[in-house]
């Protein structure tokens, strides 16, 4: 038997302060985030290395990692990355240019279908599923229709724009050697 949603427990921004560990916040529904593994990290650096040191040239933007946003009164999600743009406070506030997610076989649903809707709802103009195993990274990019895929790549360069930056990042340089 499944529990009509309205009986299910609903938490909000308020509660997720209090609790210990690390969590995210998905419309009321908590969800516990697992500890990422040394490859995780590794890319994660790799990635952050090169938008941190274009993002220099951009005035009042940065590259921020697992930093909660605070998308709304029960929702906070806690990008891998998220670039961000006249930010202020510990936490995000505002709608990211750029969200990088580096996806396991354990997130991918949600990575791809759940926190992809969110982001889209929000106006995030830039999302990026990267997938280790693959050695692949999916691109969308937020329009009048939504988030929809750009590009599928793996050793390329994408250039994204906002707020007057450009910043590009190579793929191929992210991998780790077989």
């Amino acid at each position: 038997m499944t529990l009509p949603r309205e009986l299910l427990p609903s938490y909000t921004v308020r509660d997720y302060e209090r609790w210990d560990g690390d969590w995210e916040l998905i419309e009321g529904v908590p969800f516990a985030l697992a500890s990422p593994s040394v490859s995780h990290q590794r890319l994660l650096t790799k990635l952050l290395r090169q938008l941190d040191e274009q993002l220099e040239e951009c005035e009042n933007c940065e590259a921020l990692p697992d930093t909660d946003y605070v998308v709304d009164e029960y929702t906070v999600l806690r990008p891998d990355i998220a670039v961000v743009c006249n930010n202020e406070g510990e936490k995000i506030v505002i709608t990211p240019k750029v969200v990088i997610k580096i996806v396991s076989p354990s997130t991918a649903k949600n990575d791809e279908i759940t926190k992809k809707r969110i982001y889209e709802r929000e106006g995030v103009p830039y999302y990026v599923l990267v997938y280790p195993d693959l050695q692949k990274v999916k691109i969308f990019k937020n329009s009048s229709k939504g988030l929809k895929k750009l590009k599928d790549l793996s050793k390329e360069s994408f250039t994204f724009s906002f707020e007057g930056c450009e910043i590009s990042l190579d793929f191929s340089k992210i991998w780790t050697k077989k």
